[in-house]
């Protein structure tokens, strides 16, 4: 008879099975996405509306990317979702908070506009299940060349938060191609595209029962808006639609939500007309940017956040803008 010390031991594959079964656990156990330390919380607004207030500034390691707001609305028969926050990571805290108050299946999310603080928490809702809508004037963001550069420097900036070892891109699952309603659960949605605005395939959400309107970046609360290259003429006209639906509550893509919709729409507009007009004036008298911009008084809108940050920027872009127009481009 052999040596007992050489004897099979009965309990061997059970004992393996179970430490495997234990590392597996631990594995799904552990958070795919580095957790946020900011504090991502669920404001409700009214009926079925929720939304999740961003932090004021622009991206940086102390708000962990955590500068735009997002919403979802919750209905008997799921939930739909405007915007994914600014990384995976904010996705995930996000969920968090919807499945503290809804047990529902996350069934939609509708992305605003592809600028990394509205869709690069995507990845997350579309692992939770969720269809993603976009505008079809999208189609050429994912993988273009602005878009690895601002990939680049969102990496640079958040680190931990941004990395090539957790980030993807999914692609929508459906593009749309103009106005859309559906309903869900009873809730109708109205969706409209009112770019090119502040992007090209700018996407608002109208949430008929309740008649709160998610605006995304079209209207930034309380601050000055980043207008970039936008197209500040259609800007305008698509905050006039806006003003039409004649909303009693509006969640601006950046800054706290507003019960006084117009007055906030109004805001923005006049900001624009402003520009419009102190540029278009230099255009006509041939007086170059440098000089235009400091001949302007800016004292109404530069104690606002984010004027520092964007007004000259903006202020540069509407005068190119200004020149296009005037040479009927």
């Amino acid at each position: 008879m052999p040596p007992s010390s050489h004897r099979a031991n009965p309990l061997s594959p059970f004992l393996i099975f179970m430490v495997l079964l234990a590392l597996a656990a631990s594995v799904r156990a552990a958070p795919p996405y580095p957790p946020v330390t900011v504090n991502v919380q669920a404001e409700h607004l009214i009926g079925h509306s929720y939304y999740v207030p961003g932090l004021a500034g622009a991206a940086s390691t102390a708000n962990q990317g955590f500068m735009s707001n997002a919403g979802f609305v919750v209905t008997p028969a799921g939930v739909v979702v405007f915007d994914t926050l600014g990384s995976p990571s904010l996705a995930a805290a996000m969920v968090e908070r919807i499945r503290a108050i809804t047990d529902a299946p996350i069934r939609r999310v509708i992305v605003s506009h592809y600028h990394a603080d509205h869709y690069y928490g995507a990845q997350v809702f579309k692992e939770a299940g969720a269809e993603i809508w976009a505008h079809e004037a999208a189609r050429g963001v994912l993988g273009s060349e602005a878009a690895r550069e601002r990939y680049a420097q969102r990496v640079e900036i958040l680190g931990d938060w941004i990395n090539p070892a957790t980030q993807r891109f999914p692609s929508p699952d459906l593009w749309l191609s103009g106005d859309t309603d559906f309903e869900l659960g009873g809730v109708r949605f109205l969706i409209r595209h009112v770019g090119p605005a502040h992007s090209p395939e700018d996407l608002v959400m109208f949430v008929e029962p309740d008649r709160v309107l998610f605006a995304g970046d079209l209207i930034f609360k309380g601050r000055v808006p980043f207008v970039g290259d936008a197209d500040s003429k259609r800007w305008l006209a698509a905050l006039d639609r806006l003003i039409a639906l004649q909303p009693k509550l509006l969640v601006p893509g950046h800054g706290g939500a507003s019960e006084e919709p117009v007055e906030d729409l109004t805001l923005t507009r006049d900001y624009l007309l402003f520009l419009r007009e102190r540029m278009g004036r230099a255009v006509e008298d041939m007086v170059p940017f440098d000089e235009a911009y400091d001949a302007v008084d800016w004292g109404r809108y530069q104690s606002m956040p984010a004027f520092q940050e964007a007004n000259r920027r903006n202020a540069y872009n509407t005068y190119i803008l200004m020149e296009r127009e005037s040479l009927g481009q």
